[in-house]
C-alpha cells in the first residue's frame, strides 16, 4: 500500500570515510524540507545505478530533488577534458541522476535542482559547466568562507539574484529579485537547448534555470534552498511549489490507473 504522501527521491553522494570506506550520504536539511515544507515522503537515492534502473525509479517516484554535493559532475558528460579544477567526482551519481532527470521531466514529474542539482539539470539537457567561476574576470568568490564551521555564517545571504521579468521565478515569488546564500565553485556555463536562464547573480553567474516544455515543476537554483525553508520566504515558496507539483503528479497517476 502506497503512503498518502508523494514519494520524493532525494539524491545522496559518494563520501569516503577516513579516505578508506565508501559511503552514500545526504545532509539532513533536504529530506527535512521535503517532509516538513513540501509534504512529501523523502527516499534517499544512493548513487549506485546498478541497484535500481531509471525505469524502476520513474515508476516509484512522484518527484525528485537533486541535492548539493562536494563531488562535481564529470566533465566527460558535457564534452570537456578532466582537469584538477573539475574534481572531485562521483560517477555513480552522474550515471544514476542524468538519465533520471530527463526521464522524470519527460514523464511530467517535478524535478528540483539545488546547487550541484542545477548543474546536473543543465548537463542532462546538453549544457556545460565552468569548473571555477571565481577565476573569471569580474566574478565574485561564490564559495563559503574557508574553514568556517558556524552554519549561520556558512549559509548567510551573500548576494542578490535578479530574475527574468515575467519568468517562472518572477511568477513564483511575485518579485524579480531575491537575496540568497552562496556556496559553490562550479556553475552553469553554456545552457542546454531547453535550459532557460531565469536568474543571475550580480556578477552574471547563473543562479536559476527552468526547463522549456516541462509539463511540471522543473526548476534549478544555484543557492542552497534547503537552508531554513520553513521561515525563508524564497526557499519556502520553492519547496511548497515543488510539493504541490508532486501531489498533482500523484493525482494524475491515480486518475490514469
Amino acid at each position: 500500500m502506497r503512503p498518502n504522501r508523494p514519494l520524493i527521491g532525494v539524491t545522496a553522494f559518494l563520501h569516503r570515510i577516513d579516505d578508506t570506506f565508501e559511503a552514500q550520504i545526504c545532509g539532513n536539511r533536504t529530506p527535512e524540507a521535503v517532509a516538513e515544507v513540501s509534504g512529501g515522503l523523502p527516499i534517499i537515492l544512493p548513487g549506485l545505478p546498478a541497484t535500481a534502473d531509471t525505469g524502476e525509479l520513474l515508476e516509484l517516484l512522484d518527484g525528485l530533488v537533486l541535492t548539493g554535493a562536494r563531488p562535481n559532475v564529470h566533465p566527460s558528460f558535457y564534452g570537456h577534458d578532466e582537469t584538477e579544477a573539475h574534481a572531485p567526482f562521483d560517477l555513480g551519481r552522474d550515471n544514476l541522476v542524468l538519465p533520471l532527470v530527463r526521464a522524470m521531466i519527460e514523464a511530467g514529474k517535478p524535478v528540483f535542482g539545488i546547487c550541484r542539482g542545477i548543474q546536473e539539470m543543465n548537463v542532462a539537457f546538453g549544457g556545460t559547466l565552468h569548473p571555477e567561476v571565481r577565476d573569471l574576470p569580474g566574478r565574485m568568490n561564490h564559495r563559503m568562507p574557508k574553514g568556517e564551521k558556524d552554519p549561520e555564517v556558512i549559509f548567510a545571504k551573500r548576494h542578490q539574484v535578479t530574475f527574468r521579468d515575467g519568468g517562472m521565478f518572477h511568477h513564483l515569488f511575485g518579485s524579480t529579485a531575491a537575496v540568497t546564500n552562496s556556496l559553490h565553485g562550479q556553475a552553469v556555463w553554456e545552457p542546454g537547448p531547453r535550459v532557460v536562464i531565469e536568474g543571475h547573480a550580480e556578477d552574471r553567474t547563473v543562479e536559476a534555470i527552468s526547463i522549456e516544455g516541462a509539463a511540471s515543476f522543473a526548476l534549478g537554483v544555484q543557492w542552497h534552498a534547503e537552508y531554513d525553508p520553513a521561515s525563508d520566504p524564497v526557499n519556502r515558496a520553492l519547496f511548497t511549489a515543488f510539493g504541490d507539483a508532486a501531489r498533482a503528479a500523484v493525482e494524475e497517476k491515480s486518475g490514469a490507473a
